[in-house]
């Protein structure tokens, strides 16, 4: 039997508290456009199971289909924005003042056959 992860039975707090905003806004999207919670399955291609889950923001619930639904009413264009590297003001300055350009040193060639 695999281990559970740990983040999906207590997350942090914040992670958790954004989840659940995150569900509720998928559940008011889905109201407003007067779907039922099998219909928006059945457009993302699974089970009401996974919808009811990430409405209520459980952090069981995968990226895909929190980003399925997004897609369905037609928002997934926000999630672009999220983790944008030249929104990163932070991780800009960081590489500013490392002036590092890649993440590990090159092994370079060698001419043994």
């Amino acid at each position: 039997m695999a281990a559970r992860n740990k983040l999906q039975s207590a997350p942090p707090y914040s992670v958790e508290q954004v989840l659940k905003r995150l569900g509720g806004d998928i559940r008011t999207a889905r109201l407003r456009r007067n779907l039922t919670i099998a219909e928006v399955a059945r457009k993302i291609g699974t089970g009401p199971r996974a919808v009811m889950d990430a409405e209520k923001g459980k952090p069981s619930t995968g990226m895909v289909v929190y980003a399925a639904l997004l897609w369905v009413f037609d928002l997934l264009g926000q999630l672009d924005e999220v983790a944008d590297p030249s929104a990163d003001k932070e991780g800009l300055a960081l590489e500013a003042r490392k002036g590092r350009k890649r993440a590990r040193k090159s092994a370079g060639l060698d001419n043994e056959f």
